[in-house]
């Protein structure tokens, strides 16, 4: 009989084969005390234990092929960088030496004072970036523990062809995986936003997550389907149930293969309404992919990743120095810098320790442009440096979670304020840099029309303004069901800001992870957003609904969607809409 299990969706394709079940041992983690005599005995088996780790880690890295996309070999980069951080390599040593413990006990107790941190944090994506801080440590313990190395670490064709399941895979077992030939994967946990997630859909893995408890009804080479658009576990599948499938995956292997050819085309719908495609993007890696897929610039640069896994925040020099390197690398395409989106829940990693204890409710505390306001020390040189960046290449700076027009006003006479020293001391910049804001809270979606008076674009932030709209935690399993991007009042919001954009006559963008999911892109362009920024791995393929579209055709559509009571409703009526893109 067939068993149908629910996950999470977080990269598309079709997958049938036998499963392999990844068994990550239970770490046994013994607490003792050790003698002075011991101490430095200790402290050298944790530092070779940091080596080995390194090293392990290294040789996962070289078996990526050289022709791999930058931005996969980057998540094995970042899990190497961490273990250069003082926070993971010092911190533990000091704690054996104050309480005398032994390495594995010390590491533990640094590992949990991360993770309470990142728990902490407001921002989904950064949260789950304690699940790198969890693989990292977990390869440390093995060593320390000498426990054999994972079975998928060994390289053989063992994994070809297999689906794989487990309760959660680190970046460089997916890497690993895929080297090997792996089909698919399907994790009890994890998040859409995981660093894994990413990588899979970086790495055209089709991949569910969330699946809890799903191992109950699986056992090694049992057959199974994986339908990553809807996140689907198909357990031992009738005949007909696998002659679908198996259809369903060469349409779906067909069409993905045509994207590669849309990378110099114009984006312009069928009736000829020209739409900007331009890119997301974190870590200066990341641009080599952007030219890759043809975006037409970089609508939202994280700068977050400047300010982690320090002790100080960066200083002017180091920003202008990193900003400079990305225009060089994006050779002409416009960049568009988002400033610091941190809150007080960072206070750890650089954003420094006067910003105050870590709130109950960070989400709602003091973050983003708040935190950049009241600490201006933290937020000038930033501004300094994007505005001499600006002499170098076509450069605009967004401001995140503006709530009233008084933070702008702010910012705009900081901004004015430094302009008038740089031009006192004879520092280029450019004078006519535009300057944005995303709008992510409904106190500002709201009133929309008043920002675009004031400023030259906006950005629709969708994940954060879906969140407070709804008033869940996206990240929290027992409420993120009620997280629904196509709500009536969340639509109601899009469509209030396009039209205060377009009355001011200004850009309206979206940034948001709604933006490059492909279900949404007919309705977003119906309601008349004609700028989305996404991730490049998702870009083609947006490229190719917008190309596929007459827009003039979907007004009877949005006149019914606007006219729904339910989300559900409106998911009802994108169904066929979608359904005919592949």
């Amino acid at each position: 009989m067939t068993i149908s299990i629910q996950g999470v969706s977080v990269s598309r394709g079709i997958a049938i084969g036998q499963i392999h079940i990844v068994q990550h041992d239970q770490l046994d983690v013994r607490e003792y005390s050790i003698r002075n005599s011991q101490l430095e005995d200790e402290l050298s088996r944790f530092n070779n234990a940091i080596a080995d780790a390194r090293q392990q880690l290294r040789a996962i890295r070289g078996h990526i092929p050289v022709s791999t996309s930058v931005d996969i070999s980057a998540f094995i980069d970042t899990h190497l960088l961490m273990l250069e951080d003082i926070t993971l390599t010092e911190e533990p040593k000091r704690i054996i030496k104050e309480r005398l413990c032994n390495a594995e006990w010390a590491l533990k107790l640094q590992r949990d004072a991360l993770v309470n941190v990142f728990n902490e944090m407001a921002d989904a994506y950064l949260s789950t970036r304690r699940d790198d801080v969890d693989h990292v440590v977990n390869r440390i313990l093995r060593v320390l523990l000498k426990q054999k190395p994972l079975l998928h670490e060994v390289p053989d064709d063992h994994l070809k062809n297999r689906i794989i399941m487990a309760d959660d895979l680190t970046p460089a077992d997916t890497v690993l995986m895929q080297h090997y030939g792996i089909a698919a994967f399907a994790t009890e946990f994890g998040g859409p936003t995981s660093h894994t997630a990413i990588l899979a859909r970086s790495l055209g893995i089709p991949a569910i997550v969330g699946l809890h408890s799903a191992r109950r009804f699986v056992k090694n080479d049992d057959l199974v389907i994986i339908d990553g658009s809807t996140g689907m576990l198909l357990v031992d599948p009738d005949k007909s149930t696998k002659s679908f499938y198996e259809k369903r995956q060469r349409e779906v292997k067909r069409y993905y293969s045509s994207l590669g050819k849309l990378k110099n085309a114009p984006t312009e719908s069928k009736d000829g309404i020209p739409i900007i495609l331009t890119a997301n993007i974190e870590l200066p890696k990341d641009f080599e992919t952007v030219r890759d897929v043809g975006a037409k610039g970089v609508g939202l640069y994280r700068t977050e990743f400047l300010y982690m896994n320090r002790e100080s925040p960066p200083d002017e020099e180091e920003h202008f120095e990193t900003y400079l390197n990305v225009l060089k690398a994006l050779r002409g395409l416009p960049l568009t810098i988002r400033t610091l989106d941190l809150g007080a829940d960072k206070q750890v990693d650089g954003a420094g320790s006067q910003i105050g204890q870590v709130r109950s409710n960070p989400a709602l505390g003091l973050r983003a442009i708040r935190l950049c306001l009241k600490e201006p020390g933290l937020f000038r040189p930033q501004l300094r440096a994007i505005l001499r960046a600006s002499a170098h290449g076509p450069v605009k700076i967004m401001i995140p979670m503006l709530t009233n027009i008084e933070e702008m006003q702010q910012v705009l006479q900081m901004l004015e304020d430094i302009k008038s020293d740089l031009d006192n001391n004879s520092i280029d910049y450019d004078s006519d840099i535009k300057v944005g804001g995303m709008i992510e809270v409904p106190a500002a979606a709201i009133c929309a029309d008043i920002f675009a008076k004031k400023l030259d674009f906006l950005s629709i932030g969708t994940n954060d303004l879906i969140q407070y709209t709804m008033a869940i935690d996206r990240v929290n399993d027992e409420v993120n069901y009620l997280y629904d991007p196509l709500h009536p009042a969340v639509l109601r919001l899009i469509t209030s800001i396009i039209k205060a954009g377009k009355k001011a006559n200004i850009p309206v963008s979206m940034c948001g992870e709604m933006a490059g999911e492909r279900e949404h892109t007919q309705l977003l362009l119906g309601l008349g957003l004609r700028e989305f920024s996404v991730h490049t791995a998702s870009l083609l393929e947006i490229k190719k609904i917008i190309n596929n579209t007459n827009i003039d055709e979907l007004s009877s559509l949005i006149k019914k969607v606007h006219n729904t009571s339910s989300g559900a409703e409106v998911n009802l009526l994108l169904q066929r809409l979608n359904t005919d893109q592949i």
